[in-house]
């Protein structure tokens, strides 16, 4: 009798205790994490965010004529210079005067150098602009026009010159005395930064 009640009693106690582990709360298994995959080479990666180029960012074309390896239009990056424009026209002929140019100068889209010749008559005028001596044979380039000496016609002469134009330098000169300084000119009606980029190496105070 002693041992089936032994019996019973561990039996008891083994049900008990399954009851209660059947009652407490399952333990909860991690959700599955990604796999992290390796990119395989040339694949596109995130698309990335492109800076549209400003408008002044854009290539200079320039016209190179003259005394050079390869006259034509050249095409420079912005803030390019004149020696740079020469450059790319395959450089000065041997024996080109380069004098008349201020290579230093920066450069315009769509402007014409003129290099170890003389400039042609402005759109202003059907007048031939005179070429000094030696100009023909590469010893000698074009005369700057004198602002203070030079006539209504002299003026038409220079690129982007009217009669209009003219007028207005004889009137400022008129009012103002001698010009003292070329870069007096964007005083003058009707000459703003381009129009005197353009005119600044060709004409003098003297």
């Amino acid at each position: 009798m002693a041992v089936v009640a032994a019996a019973l009693g561990v039996a008891a106690v083994a049900v008990v205790v399954a009851f209660l582990l059947a009652d407490g709360p399952a333990a909860e298994s991690p959700p599955p994490l990604p796999l992290a995959r390796e990119l395989p080479a040339g694949a596109a990666g995130p698309p990335r965010t492109t800076t549209a180029r400003p408008a002044d960012a854009e290539p200079l074309v320039v016209s190179v004529v003259g005394k050079v390896r390869t006259p034509g239009l050249v095409t420079v990056p912005p803030g390019a210079r004149v020696a740079d424009a020469v450059r790319a026209a395959g450089g000065a002929r041997p024996g080109a005067d380069l004098a008349t140019l201020n290579l230093a100068r920066r450069v315009a889209d769509g402007e014409q150098l003129y290099v170890g010749v003389p400039s042609p008559p402005g759109m202003g005028s059907a007048l031939p602009q005179a070429a000094p001596p030696g100009a023909g044979d590469g010893t000698g380039g074009s005369v700057p026009v004198d602002l203070n000496a030079a006539g209504r016609e002299e003026l038409e002469s220079l690129p982007g010159i009217g009669e209009v134009t003219a007028r207005s330098i004889l009137d400022w000169r008129a009012r103002h005395g001698r010009f003292t300084a070329v870069e007096q000119l964007r005083e003058v009606d009707g000459i703003g930064d381009k129009r005197f980029e353009r005119l600044r190496d060709l004409v003098s105070v003297r």
